[in-house]
């Protein structure tokens, strides 16, 4: 992306930065070779920013231009509401109260410069307002009220409000940020549009291997879209892309949702779309709408505290229980007495008010059969580890894993694509992961995963390259549709 700063006048901007153009900014809004340039971020840092000011107008045309402003007019929006900035104070309000609490004033005012801090000490407070609020300069207050400090106000600042002595720091950490080293596995002179790939080397179990995302990248760029890995500090940068695509594990309750949120409040083109993450998990969820829409599943009851002792009678002996929001094999226990089934009911009941069981359904292995956009995309089969009933045995000496076996469409059991597409159609359009069973000549749906595991070597065992390049059609097809609605509106 080519870095624009709009200023109302340029001689305001102290910094003088190799490589970044500074622009009048009733010259980025009248002329018309701003309006031509492609992949361009604009750094909005005029001294107004009100409806229908010059700068609101920069981050308005800016985004009808297909550029990428910061900071947005959703986030000019959000810094004047009220209701949301007591939404940020009471989400960062332990953040809040520890940074502060050798304040002994009334009120305190802290300047983010592209989301850190003079003071080394508000860093962590300087990223999480820069994440909720991206603008290049931001000024916030604080109030000690009622015992406790609150955010006030947020705005973003001009560069001629900085004071002097913040002017060395500013530079550097401009240069930082505009020079910023990224994870950008390949690029080249073609690439139409930039994706945020939401990766991190120190997840525990990630949905992705590193060559994995390598080949990703590679297909990224051979359909003209250029990488960048980003990790959970560049939540405030997501306007900068077009497209993100998340390969962390994903939980509602997690910096992944609010991730494939924001990213969908941006417009940019995501998987996981939230409402898939919302849908995909939760067990408890699954199981009515599996009910409701005929989906085989093995015989299910969703428990609760009032129904404790239908579970034996409507499900059997041994069941396994299931966590609602359980990921990887965790949260799952299987039970094999009445007793056991109490004790443990009672341990899942402290964490959710519904629990899922499920009648015990053994099998030497699992089919996975990966869905995008409604469509079969690879199978392959997860065996159990060994000695164990299920593909992932955690324990405390470590993790182990059964085989994967990756299988040709064309040799999987009709039965099995067809019943696998069919529930992840329920869900979306974007990319799931279907695991089934088959049990007794009946195939059977256990659960519809979101984020589902694509390992080199692994799901793109018979497709090779192929995989990877149908996926990144799958986000080339929606942003040049994208473009298209735009030019025609």
């Amino acid at each position: 992306m080519i870095p624009l700063v709009v200023v109302e006048n340029p001689k305001r901007w102290p910094f003088d930065m190799e490589g970044v153009e500074v622009v009048p900014a009733r010259a980025y809004l009248v002329e018309p070779r701003y309006a031509e340039m492609k992949r361009v971020t604009v750094f909005n840092v005029c001294r107004r920013y009100g409806y229908q000011s010059v700068g609101y107008y920069v981050s308005l045309l800016a985004a009808a231009r297909g550029h990428r402003p910061l900071p947005s007019v959703a986030t000019l929006q959000s810094v004047a509401m009220s209701p949301i900035l007591r939404i940020v104070s009471e989400d960062l309000d332990t953040l809040i109260q520890r940074s502060f609490s050798h304040i002994r004033s009334e009120e305190y005012s802290l300047s983010v410069y592209f989301g850190k801090n003079v003071a080394q000490r508000y860093d962590r407070l300087s990223r999480a307002l820069f994440n909720q609020f991206p603008a290049p300069f931001l000024r916030a207050r604080f109030l000690w009220e009622e015992e406790k400090w609150r955010l006030s106000a947020v705005r973003p600042i001009a560069a001629a409000e900085i004071p002097e002595a913040h002017l060395e720091f500013v530079l550097t950490r401009a240069r930082e940020y505009f020079d910023r080293p990224t994870r950008v596995v390949s690029r080249n002179q073609d690439t139409r549009y930039d994706m945020a790939v939401l990766w991190s080397e120190k997840d525990p179990m990630p949905p992705s291997n590193e060559q994995g995302i390598r080949r990703l990248t590679r297909a990224a760029s051979r359909q003209g879209i250029g990488v960048e890995i980003i990790g959970q500090d560049d939540y405030g940068r997501l306007a900068e892309f077009d497209a993100l695509f998340i390969r962390e594990t994903t939980a509602v309750n997690h910096h992944t949702f609010r991730f494939a949120q924001r990213a969908v409040a941006e417009g940019l083109v995501v998987i996981d779309h939230p409402e898939s993450i919302i849908r995909c998990g939760n067990k408890v969820y699954q199981a009515e709408l599996f009910d409701r829409h005929k989906i085989p599943a093995p015989r299910t009851i969703v428990v609760h505290e009032g129904n404790v002792g239908d579970v034996a009678a409507r499900v059997g002996l041994p069941c396994v229980l299931k966590k609602p929001d359980g990921s990887f094999s965790a949260g799952v226990a299987k039970v094999e007495s009445q007793s056991d089934l109490y004790e443990r009911l009672d341990a899942l009941f402290d964490q959710s008010e519904l629990v899922v069981a499920q009648e015990w359904t053994p099998s030497a292995f699992d089919w996975r059969v990966g869905v995008l956009d409604g469509q079969p995309l690879y199978v392959c089969r997860y065996h159990m580890a060994k000695g164990h009933w299920q593909i992932i045995h955690q324990q405390g000496k470590g993790t182990s894993y059964g085989n994967v076996e990756p299988v040709a469409l064309e040799q999987t059991p009709k039965a099995v694509v067809e019943v696998a597409v069919k529930a992840a159609r329920l869900i979306g359009d974007g990319l799931y992961g279907v695991d089934l069973k088959e049990v007794n000549g009946r195939v059977v749906v256990m659960e519809v995963n979101d984020n589902p595991n694509l390992d080199a070597g692994y799901e793109d065992g018979i497709l090779k390259d192929a995989l990877w390049d149908e996926l990144i059609r799958w986000f080339r097809v929606r942003l040049d549709r994208r473009g298209l609605d735009e030019r025609r509106a």
